[in-house]
């Protein structure tokens, strides 16, 4: 089949894997959104899953779909170690401005950029490309204490996306990158956001071990957020992902082909991606068939290898890559925390520090008590195929 053709290529233009079977979280999204317009009140969303799930595509069409209903949309990608506010102030600033030019939310926009330039004073934060040529309001938002100043912040956005006629939407990928002090002063501002009744709507996303950090941050975190979980895709919606765009090509697979890019894949969005990508290049007539699929496996779990795998991986210490790698000869997990260090001859105790460093950095996280498991699919086998038989030396 003609690569240049290849409907599963980034950017490729037709429905990508991951909104295959998410039609409920797009709809949802979709009602806050038009409710957020009239002045109603929606629980703020916070997608969870593993990676390669599409959480991040999901919130891009998210936020897509909030700017095509007229909302002012700010997309925040929190990295490791970087403070909230610093995320914040650039934002905010490009969003004041977008809400300044209606002409009845002149006053409003106005109100809002002088406290997000006491805000950012406080926090002796720059305002990105612009420069905030408006005085600061003495008593809002200058504490220099996230929690008290930021609701404040928030309401001033709110009250001037209100003027407008609009709505401000923030969406923040990667949530359990946040600090906790942090994720603490966002669901505070977003709770008195929730009160007052401002069009202000919330969109988050991150591994699963972020509904606990929401809660540990505020108790009340499980009233203001609904945790959508976003999976594996079922399989007739999995299969619906590689043939409908291959059939909207003109050209067809068969269902063993089908059957085997499932198995391989475990019809996680990403790999499901991957899979089809690699079958349409290998395929030579108008038709995929199964031992397509079966060549497709080598090409596709060798750029996984090289790419997808290979840049977590590496972003570990020695250390760290000796621990995975003993969950991995473990079997498939989840791993019992107590296994781990037996097999690496250590106590649970002492290797507590490295075990939290890890799931600090999104590599892991415990889905019950006292248990370990990867947040990368099939990341154990990746582990199995090139560091078991070549055993990796910290």
């Amino acid at each position: 089949m003609d690569p240049v053709r290849n409907p599963f290529a980034p950017g490729a233009g037709s429905r990508p894997p991951e909104f295959a079977g998410r039609d409920a979280i797009l709809n949802d999204a979709e009602i806050a959104i038009k409710r957020a317009l009239i002045g109603k009140q929606n629980r703020s969303q916070m997608l969870l899953g593993l990676r390669g799930v599409g959480k991040t595509v999901l919130l891009n069409k998210i936020e897509e779909m909030a700017e095509n209903a007229g909302h002012v949309a700010s997309f925040i990608e929190a990295p490791e170690g970087r403070p909230l506010s610093e995320l914040l102030v650039p934002k905010l600033n490009h969003a004041l401005r977008k809400l300044s030019l209606t002409e009845q939310a002149k006053a409003k926009t106005h109100q809002a950029l002088r406290a997000l330039r006491s805000f950012a004073s406080a926090f002796k934060l720059s305002y990105g490309e612009t420069t905030l040529s408006v005085d600061p309001e003495v008593g809002i938002a200058d504490s220099g204490d996230l929690e008290s100043d930021l609701p404040d912040l928030f309401i001033r956005v709110g009250e001037a996306a209100k003027a407008a006629g609009k709505a401000w939407t923030l969406l923040i990928d990667e949530v359990q990158y946040l600090r906790t002090k942090d994720l603490a002063a966002l669901i505070v501002a977003l709770h008195k956001i929730s009160q007052k009744e401002l069009p202000v709507l919330f969109f988050g996303a991150g591994l699963p071990q972020v509904a606990a950090l929401s809660g540990d941050a505020k108790s009340y975190a499980e009233r203001l957020f609904h945790y959508p979980a976003v999976g594996p895709l079922l399989p007739d919606d999995a299969k619906s992902a590689i043939r409908q765009p291959i059939e909207d090509e003109g050209e067809s697979i068969s269902d063993d082909a089908l059957n085997e890019i499932l198995f391989q894949t475990k019809c996680y969005p990403y790999f499901l991606q991957e899979w089809g990508y690699q079958c349409w290049n290998i395929a030579q007539g108008p038709r995929i068939d199964a031992a397509d699929a079966k060549q497709a496996a080598e090409e596709a779990t060798r750029r996984l290898d090289d790419g997808f795998f290979k840049v977590r991986f590496d972003r570990l210490t020695p250390k760290e890559r000796e621990y995975v790698i003993a969950m991995a000869k473990l079997g498939p997990g989840p791993y019992r925390s107590s296994d781990i260090a037996e097999a690496l001859g250590e106590t649970h105790q002492s290797l507590g520090p490295r075990r939290s460093q890890i799931i600090s950095k999104g590599m892991i996280y415990s889905p019950s008590h006292g248990d370990i498991a990867f947040t990368v699919p099939m990341f154990n086998d990746y582990l199995i195929r090139n560091f078991v038989d070549r055993p990796y030396r910290a």
